[in-house]
């Protein structure tokens, strides 16, 4: 995959050059991206029980509710908090660049319930796909994106911006990749709608690696505004 010279612009289809470049470089270091490992320093526990039984990290089963209309784009604006009824997400956001390593910087990793989202790509709302991201967990315990995978189709995901309106979005899915086959081109695609992609660390914890070993992401789309 060619290797970007630059970091990427603002685009419809997400971080871009990224994607392609980044994600390589990314993954010949050791796979890891995006939200990296279970703790700053590649330690951390794996993942205790969720209530019934089921890993935050699990894939959500297939189910299709009645598709939701898609909601015309906004303009632009700044996010400030991220709300996630279902699982009880309410956190601030902060905005996030690229590392030296042309990789996507992620939270500090002491701030468990801090969301990050992607500020040189698309804002929440906005048409394209805006990038949110934030840690499983760090050596304290649970953080933010915690019981991410836990999300169905159908729950939805606000998120309050700078200019005071709140975006928002229905999931669609939610899907667990191995980190060394992470699919860019299928998270990050280009799109007209306004689509929101929440992405965490999933899958097995690896202690001889040091982190986990898939990424859990959410899919959704731009339903409402309020």
């Amino acid at each position: 995959m060619p290797r970007p010279d630059r970091p990427p612009r603002a685009r419809r289809g997400g971080p871009g050059p990224l994607t392609a470049g980044a994600v390589a470089v990314a993954l010949a270091a050791g796979g890891t991206w995006l939200v990296r490992d279970g703790s700053a320093d590649g330690g951390g526990p794996p993942l205790p029980p969720a209530p019934s039984g089921r890993s935050p990290a699990a894939s959500a089963p297939v189910r299709t509710p009645a598709p939701v209309p898609a909601a015309p784009p906004l303009a632009a604006s700044e996010p400030t908090r991220i709300r996630i009824p279902s699982i009880k997400v309410d956190a601030p956001m902060t905005g996030v660049g690229l590392t030296a390593a042309r990789t996507l910087a992620t939270p500090p990793m002491e701030q468990r319930n801090l969301a990050a989202w992607y500020r040189d790509g698309t804002a929440p709302g906005a048409a394209g796909n805006a990038v949110v991201i934030g840690h499983a967990d760090n050596r304290n315990g649970p953080a933010v994106f915690y019981r991410l995978g836990l999300l169905r189709p159908g729950d939805t995901v606000d998120v309050t911006r700078k200019d005071r309106r709140t975006a928002v979005f229905t999931v669609d899915s939610v899907r667990v990749f191995p980190k060394r086959d992470f699919p860019d081109a299928l998270v990050y695609g280009a799109t007209d709608r306004a689509e929101l992609r929440v992405i965490t660390c999933g899958g097995k914890f690896d202690r001889r690696g040091g982190g986990y070993e898939s990424n859990t992401v959410v899919f959704a789309h731009l339903t409402a505004v309020r």
